[in-house]
């Protein structure tokens, strides 16, 4: 019985929990594949991911950073979540040869804040920290859930106005720097900063936390991330990570290749084993 061949490309990728989280869900839907991690330098991207599709017969892959863009850029039609994020993590091989760009970020995150920390979007005051990629992938999902107002922050002011623009058909939304979220508060503060990684915190008021905020850092962490700390140290209802992202994005992607959907609790039960 022949094997379908996917893929994570990234770099640096040999940290990736993809391989794994695929295998998991492989085995659970009874699907035979394998499933690796491709290390690209910079100018190699388009010749690997050609490689990979033309010469390996590969039948979906994944892209993470730091060429989710350079992905954008290369598929040859996009979905509209994929063209609204302005970044491609799953590429999808249509029958004809060309290539389709998805973006599974936002759905992932959904996901992971309303399934499994059921936690209500509908009609809460958001505050989106950052105004990168990451923070693009997750807007559109987010208005699509209702809020009563998404606020972008960001320490350039201009990229978080500029994001609001793209964004401002679908939803209630403002844009602002961190110096001016003085006295507001908000229900749910989503950071999609790279704070985390640098052991870092955005600078933002702790007046924006009050004993029913609920955080969320897309980073994930052994320990708590300095952004999540920082918010319990502040009085934080609840904080979470990313984890359950990285594995509700996998499972979309996961979907899209096979039309067949995960169940992700306990593949996010076996992760947090492991890092413990």
């Amino acid at each position: 019985m022949s094997i379908d061949h996917y893929a994570v490309i990234g770099n640096p990728i040999s940290h990736s929990k993809s391989p794994d989280i695929h295998q998991y869900f492989a085995k659970q839907t009874g699907q035979s594949l394998s499933y690796k991690t491709i290390l690209a330098e910079k100018n190699d991207f388009k010749k690997m991911v050609d490689d990979f599709f033309m010469n390996q017969q590969g039948k979906g892959l994944n892209v993470t950073v730091p060429f989710k863009e350079d992905a954008w850029n290369l598929v040859d039609k996009k979905t509209q979540r994929a063209e609204l994020a302005g970044a491609v993590n799953t590429i999808i091989p249509q029958r004809d040869g060309r290539l389709l760009g998805d973006n599974t970020d936002g759905i992932g995150l959904l996901n992971d804040l309303m399934k499994n920390y059921h936690l209500q979007i509908k009609q809460k005051n958001i505050l989106l920290l950052g105004a990168g990629g990451a923070a693009r992938g997750i807007i559109k999902p987010l208005l699509d859930a209702e809020p009563a107002l998404l606020i972008i922050a960001n320490r350039t002011v201009s990229k978080a106005h500029q994001l609001a623009r793209i964004f401002e058909s679908f939803g209630r939304l403002n844009a602002c720097g961190f110096d001016e979220l003085e006295h507001q508060s908000f229900d749910i503060i989503i950071n999609a900063t790279a704070s985390s990684l640098n052991k870092q915190i955005p600078a933002i008021p702790a007046s924006t936390i009050t004993n029913e905020t609920v955080a969320y850092d897309l980073m994930y962490s052994k320990i708590n991330t300095p952004f999540n700390q920082w918010c319990l140290d502040n009085g934080a209802k609840q904080v979470f990570d990313g984890l359950g992202m990285l594995v509700e994005q996998a499972a979309e992607a996961f979907y899209l290749w096979r039309n067949v959907r995960p169940e992700t609790h306990d593949v996010i039960e076996k992760l947090l084993q492991q890092s413990a």
